[in-house]
């Protein structure tokens, strides 16, 4: 087979065989196929899609690259999360060992910021000394004695993935539902869970901007988890304004912490609580989503949470004392207060512009192998519907890239739409997806899929 042809075959809107996606696949991991050949086939199926059937053999092709690990031997349901990405998105911090703590087994593969948003792994090595580097014997032993592990793709996880999500990050490719759809669940099953909830964002700051994008998104994922035999639901949530407060890995890291010492910061405690309630529910603890939800809440209140997220750093190398005396992490150069130009009421926030602006200050990556400055990041004062007085702080800017401060000031400044009178905000979690199809979300009970 030729590469070229296989590439023009889907730039010309046909379907790939087994076949076809194997060799090119295979061959991009083993070096016969260049970045410039996967880079322009990315782009075809950006451009041209793929049919149902298609993606689940591209979701099969990547999980086969790699190992597909063995949970057996861990008792208990194991239950992951995936989020499509989001401006300011840490759930996954408070959520691992939150649920970890409510007796679920957490095993949790995550990835670095793609695009404008952020990643869980750019946030945990943002802890000193996190290893999120483990062998897949460490990986098992983490879980077994931990009830999580949070690290990232090994060499032999899901390689093409891998190797493919690097690549789709510089090539303006990220928004295509097959490669969403294919990256996400080669690397969930291939972690070896049991079942898996989905946390996939609409709006402003997400890749799927749309709510029918969004859908049509979830529902791929699902019908993919169900032909693997995985139990898989998940939610539609709002990216219109960053999620909590902060942005930036270091900072996301702390807001994470003040969370499970009690902290209330609604928006995202209010994801985290749905989330985690459905984790719980679908790994055997709760029979209900908001059953599991209150035992979430039991875990935050009493600190079990916390405890089992210092567990967890403890055990992958990393620094517990910085969790509580943050004087001992460094300070970035330039701190940057953003001012209201008006009074009034905070009507937007513009979640891809604060997400870019990150990537400006070093809290992102413009190109494959930039360094990522893990206390670079902004901090939101306001929030959408808040009141604010002119010259009164919108945001705070960390820095240490002064020569930018003139294009970020003007760029965060422009991200806050300054409303006249009061503002509503859109719902935070908008709908369940299951096999069963879409369900409007009131926060009603919901029990345990059969």
């Amino acid at each position: 087979m030729n590469p070229a042809e296989i590439i023009r075959k889907k730039r010309n809107g046909g379907s790939l065989s087994r076949e076809e996606l194997e060799f090119l696949v295979g061959g991009y991991i083993g070096g016969g196929v260049k970045d410039y050949q996967m880079s322009s086939f990315l782009m075809a199926v950006y451009f041209s899609g793929m049919g149902y059937d298609e993606t689940s053999i591209l979701t099969d092709v990547m999980l086969r690259s790699g190992t597909v690990v063995d949970l057996s031997a861990v008792p208990g349901i194991k239950v992951d999360k995936h989020s499509t990405g989001g401006v300011g998105d840490k759930v996954s911090l408070i959520l691992a060992p939150m649920v970890a703590a409510c007796g679920v087994p957490v095993p949790m593969i995550s990835g670095c910021g793609l695009g404008h948003t952020g990643g869980t792994l750019d946030k945990l090595e943002s802890i000193p000394g996190f290893r999120t580097r483990l062998s897949l014997e460490e990986y098992r032993a983490v879980l077994d004695e931990t009830g999580l592990v949070m690290m990232g793709q090994t060499d032999e996880i899901a390689p093409a993935d891998r190797m493919m999500y690097a690549l789709r990050d510089v090539t303006a490719t990220v928004e295509s539902i097959p490669l969403i759809a294919g990256s996400i669940m080669s690397k969930k099953i291939a972690e070896g869970i049991d079942a898996l909830v989905l946390d996939v964002k609409t709006g402003r700051g997400a890749f799927m901007q749309t709510e029918s994008k969004a859908i049509e998104l979830a529902t791929t994922l699902i019908a993919i988890g169900k032909s693997f035999g995985k139990k898989t639901i998940g939610f539609l949530t709002d990216m219109s304004q960053p999620l909590g407060y902060a942005v930036g890995n270091w900072l996301e890291v702390m807001e994470c912490v003040d969370c499970m010492n009690g902290k209330e910061i609604p928006d995202l405690m209010k994801v985290t609580y749905v989330l985690g309630g459905a984790m719980v529910m679908m790994g055997g603890k709760a029979s209900s989503i908001d059953e599991g939800m209150r035992l979430c809440r039991r875990a935050i209140e009493s600190g079990k949470a916390l405890e089992k997220f210092r567990e967890l750093v403890r055990r992958q190398g990393g620094d517990v004392s910085s969790l509580g005396d943050r004087r001992t992490y460094p300070e970035s150069g330039t701190i940057l207060e953003i001012a209201s130009p008006a009074g009034g009421t905070v009507g937007s926030i513009d979640a891809l512009e604060i997400g870019l602006a990150g990537i400006t200050i070093g809290a992102g990556r413009m190109k494959l192998g930039d360094v990522i400055d893990p206390k670079a990041g902004i901090l939101l004062r306001k929030k959408v519907g808040d009141r604010v007085s002119a010259g009164e702080t919108l945001a705070v800017v960390y820095t240490d890239r002064a020569e930018i401060v003139p294009d970020v000031k003007l760029r965060v400044k422009g991200a806050f739409r300054i409303a006249a009178g009061p503002v509503q905000t859109p719902p935070l979690i908008r709908a369940m997806i299951d096999d069963e199809g879409v369900h409007p979300w009131a926060g009603v009970e919901r029990k345990t899929p059969v």
